[in-house]
């Protein structure tokens, strides 16, 4: 059954050919800077807002990010989490992954196990996920024990988000790593996107509207950034999401003329 978040999710994306989603990581941010962040996305075109990273240290500072965020936003807000630790009775929703390519069984279905119970306590609504670790994959790669996929080999990634759509995972996330020198290539997404039915999230390392553009042309349905909100200065922030924005809308034009 599909929730009303996710319901809402493909809306968008038929609306509008692809989105963009926020990732806003709580342990890099105050609450009210969550929310500064939040609200200027928002406003600038993103569809949700995704909270979550690699480790979370307090479940108290992460309810308070999500909370300041979900009072004043009307985008829903999303978890990403990285481990149990990472739920909050106060989101919208969570994206319940498994990572596909990891060599710890733990964060295949271990810590979905751990987290079920809590899920349905919270009353959260899930989103199944399917989630690959391409390249370097940064801290999410060491974190979640990870065999990245080489960049060069896309048929890999299409063997794996095969596999997650068969076990009946309704999106594909294609994760590049936070703060990653490149993004996922650009044709492991074209190849991908030829293959399997479920949308296509794409993420990590995505810094300037013109890889966004790339990314969308190739067939991304969603693309996420977070790293790059992040280390921009405020009077810079607008800027650079309507840079991304418009990348996005470029390579929905693209397709089109393709």
């Amino acid at each position: 059954m599909t929730g009303k978040t996710e319901a809402y999710i493909l809306k968008e994306i038929e609306k509008n050919g692809a989105i963009h989603m926020t990732l806003i990581d709580p342990e890099r941010v105050t609450p009210n800077e969550a929310l500064y962040l939040a609200k200027e996305c928002e406003m600038c075109g993103s569809s949700a807002i995704m909270v979550g990273g690699s480790t979370i240290v307090s479940s108290a500072h992460l309810d308070l990010v999500v909370s300041s965020i979900k009072n004043r936003v009307k985008i829903p807000v999303i978890l990403f989490p990285s481990n149990i630790t990472g739920l909050s009775q106060y989101a919208d929703a969570v994206w319940f992954m498994s990572l596909l390519n990891s060599s710890d069984p733990y964060f295949i279905i271990g810590a979905q196990v751990l987290a079920a119970p809590l899920v349905r306590k919270y009353g959260l609504e899930t989103i199944p996920l399917g989630y690959l670790i391409i390249g370097k994959g940064g801290a999410a790669a060491v974190i979640g024990k990870a065999s990245p996929i080489p960049y060069n080999k896309p048929e890999l990634s299409v063997a794996h988000a095969l596999a997650a759509q068969f076990l009946g995972m309704h999106f594909i996330y294609l994760e590049g790593g936070s703060g990653v020198n490149r993004p996922v290539p650009t044709e492991m997404v074209r190849i991908v996107k030829t293959i399997v039915d479920v949308p296509l999230i794409v993420g990590g390392g995505i810094r300037t509207g013109r890889q966004t553009k790339e990314l969308v042309s190739a067939g991304a349905d969603i693309i996420v950034t977070g790293t790059i909100f992040e280390k921009v200065e405020r009077k810079f922030l607008k800027n650079k999401i309507f840079e991304i924005m418009e990348g996005l809308k470029e390579g929905v034009r693209n397709r089109h003329h393709n």
